[in-house]
This record gives structure tokens, C-alpha cells and sequence, in this order.
């Protein structure tokens, strides 16, 4: 079993058309997530969501790609080393 770790996982989103699928994903990986925070940012038109993460590199990994693939949405996290 992989050692957890403790991460954040930024994403930035174009508009709320991902959303649903977004929501879906991070429900999936749910069991790992510490908390969650979204900001509009109206100005921009883009939302803007952290994620902190108690989780194994591999299941970071997964959901940051499976959210990367979606259109108009970026996501990069940063992973401690504790």
C-alpha cells in the first residue's frame, strides 16, 4: 500500500459547464479530500477551486489528470513531502 500524502490540488476552470463532471470526480476520490474551497471570480469569468488531499501519489495523480482532460479546465498540484 502506497504511503499517503498531504496535497493540493489547484483548478481553474473556464466556465461551470464542467462543473458536474468536476463535482463527479472529486465525489469519486472523496474518501481522500480534507477540504475544499471554490471562488468565482467574476471579473475573469473563471472559478477558481483548491482541494486538500490526504492520498496516495498514484490516486493524486489520477484525479488531477481525469480533471486536466477536461475542456477549458486546468489542474497542477503540489505535493508535500510529509
Amino acid at each position: 500500500m502506497e504511503e499517503k500524502r498531504l496535497s493540493v490540488l489547484s483548478v481553474v476552470a473556464q466556465s461551470r459547464a464542467q462543473a458536474e463532471k468536476l463535482n463527479a470526480y472529486l465525489s469519486e476520490y472523496g474518501e481522500y479530500v480534507v477540504g475544499r474551497m471554490g471562488i468565482p471570480y467574476r471579473e475573469k469569468g473563471v472559478f477558481v477551486i483548491c482541494v486538500v488531499l490526504d492520498a496516495p501519489p498514484s490516486a493524486v495523480n489520477a484525479l488531477t489528470g481525469k480533471i486536466g482532460q477536461l475542456e477549458g479546465v486546468a489542474a497542477k498540484t503540489l505535493v508535500g513531502k510529509f
